[in-house]
């Protein structure tokens, strides 16, 4: 019979037990500090990234039982509900040139370089106030400046230069309806762009897509905006031709969409929404890649959810490398677990969405920094975006220093390996199955704390064993938490509210 400790009367024990057990279901996953340690399923993230070479990819439209499925799936009483794709499942042309895992996460990773590098860009631009007069001309290839010149009769739109890929580096697409009848196309997804925008027909320069180009002239619903609209003056750059509105959305690596700024009827499963601005470009190039154009997710007059009038949107983001699905929710409600920010915004540029985060822990301690490294001031500078095209998150220099030397300490007894592309910590585990690793966690105000699972912040970058860790150093505002780091959680907008939230293992 188990006796009780000594030193202490059976009263206390009997108390101590009654106050435990009474307590514990109310604090159980709010309260209690997640493990300091967590497990690395070294074989299952290999054989992922040994799959995703392998795999064929979904190159054509969904067949006619799958529109039903998705458009089931896309019905609920009180919300819209979207399937959300990763790339590997609906089919990747830059994935068909590598022969392993290596060369495609170098490639991987230079798009995100180049993302970042965009939303800095952008966002300096606003910082500074930069006008379109100090801006110059888009870098247009001869005959594109030709054909551009004859389609529209104008000498070209000036633009703020900065990355394609902040459009091209897409990796979740969803199914979406454009036109009257409705025309079934794939969508980036992106919380760091407004403008909704699709190739359209005819073309004077567009890139391959996995579905028909769009034809304006087979939707009863497709409605040029004159240059007079509020939706025309609220663009970052437009142009007027015969009273038409053109837009323009450009980028420094020679990626761009330039075409009429229209609305257009947009069908998400059996719901209809008129009216919806979008772009109609007809003349599109760069690194989109297999998509017919993009969804901005985020917080400008623009964006879907705004034209909507959603106040709230959540998506789940599955592992880039699988071959499932998961969805994007608009005025769906998030489950009583969920793991609470406030939602910030920048008073110089409303497009992005930021979370207040207060600190890091590595391996169940906070880590000793200073709140004022992650808030976003009164002037629009630091702060930390929630991005979906992002891969990798990146922190400030001196916050990712102090984290990468919490998790080598708590990583002595593992074998090193060399540092890659942007990766400086990185690990050969080629002889095991699995490791416990520092569990990484985001903090919050009023205590509150979000454990990452091992597997999105320890990634592969080959498929023998090497293992990295998935953060990077920026010297540039803002930060930005990445869609590795947010796979298998359910990111949650409120936008009423102006919370956001996190609900792990929720797609």
């Amino acid at each position: 019979m188990t006796q009780m400790p000594k030193g202490r009367p059976l009263s206390f024990w009997a108390v101590f037990v009654l106050a435990t057990f009474t307590t514990l279901p109310l604090n159980l996953c709010r309260n209690l500090h997640p493990s300091s340690t967590t497990l690395l399923d070294i074989t299952s993230s290999l054989r992922q990234a040994r799959n995703v070479l392998s795999s064929k990819p979904r190159t054509t439209p969904l067949n006619h039982q799958q529109e039903e499925e998705e458009e089931e799936a896309q019905h609920t009483s009180s919300s819209i509900v979207l399937q959300l794709h990763p790339r590997a499942s609906i089919g990747k042309p830059q994935h068909w040139h590598h022969t392993d895992y290596r060369s495609l996460t170098l490639a991987r990773l230079a798009r995100d370089t180049a993302r970042v590098k965009s939303l800095a860009s952008r966002l300096d631009l606003a910082l500074n106030r930069i006008s379109k007069s100090d801006l110059k001309p888009v870098d247009l290839k001869i005959e594109q400046q030709q054909q551009y010149r004859y389609e529209y009769g104008v000498q070209g739109i000036q633009g703020p230069v900065v990355s394609g890929t902040s459009q091209g580096s897409g990796e979740y697409f969803s199914r979406v309806g454009i036109g009257d009848p409705p025309n079934q196309l794939y969508m980036v997804i992106d919380t760091g762009s407004d403008v909704n925008w699709v190739q359209c027909s005819p073309c004077a320069d567009c890139y391959r897509q996995a579905d028909p180009i769009f034809d304006p002239a087979s939707s009863s619903s497709f409605s040029p905006l004159t240059c007079d609209t509020s939706q025309c003056r609220s663009l970052d750059v437009s142009e007027c031709h015969n009273g038409t509105c053109l837009y323009e959305v450009s980028y420094g690596d020679g990626s761009y969409t330039v075409g009429d700024l229209v609305t257009e009827t947009v069908t998400l499963g059996s719901t209809k929404i008129d009216n919806v601005v979008i772009g109609c470009g007809h003349n599109n190039e760069g690194l989109f890649i297999g998509a017919a154009g993009l969804l901005g997710l985020g917080g400008g007059s623009l964006s879907f959810p705004s034209q909507l009038k959603a106040t709230s949107f959540s998506y789940c983001l599955v592992d880039r490398d699988s071959d499932s699905s998961s969805t994007i929710e608009f005025d769906s409600s998030l489950p009583p677990d969920v793991v609470t920010a406030p939602l910030l915004r920048n008073p110089q540029m409303d497009t992005f969405l930021y979370v207040g985060m207060t600190g890091l822990s590595v391996g169940g301690d906070l880590l000793p920094l200073s709140e004022s490294l992650f808030r976003l001031d009164g002037s629009g500078n630091g702060g930390i975006i929630v991005d979906s095209g992002t891969a990798i998150t990146r922190l400030q220099t001196d916050v990712y220093n102090s984290l990468r030397d919490a998790f080598s300490k708590g990583t002595r007894g593992l074998p090193r390996a060399r540092g890659f592309d942007l990766f400086d910590t990185c690990y050969d585990l080629s002889t095991k199955s699995s490791v416990e690793v520092p569990t990484v966690s985001f903090h919050f105000g009023e205590g509150k704390e979000l454990p990452l699972p091992a597997k999105n912040y320890m990634i592969p970058i080959d498929s023998n064993g090497t293992f990295c860790l998935a953060f990077a150093p920026t010297s540039s505002a803002p930060s930005i938490i990445g869609n590795v780091q947010q796979q298998g959680t359910r990111v949650g907008f409120d936008l009423a509210s102006s919370v956001i939230g996190f609900v792990p293992n929720k797609c």
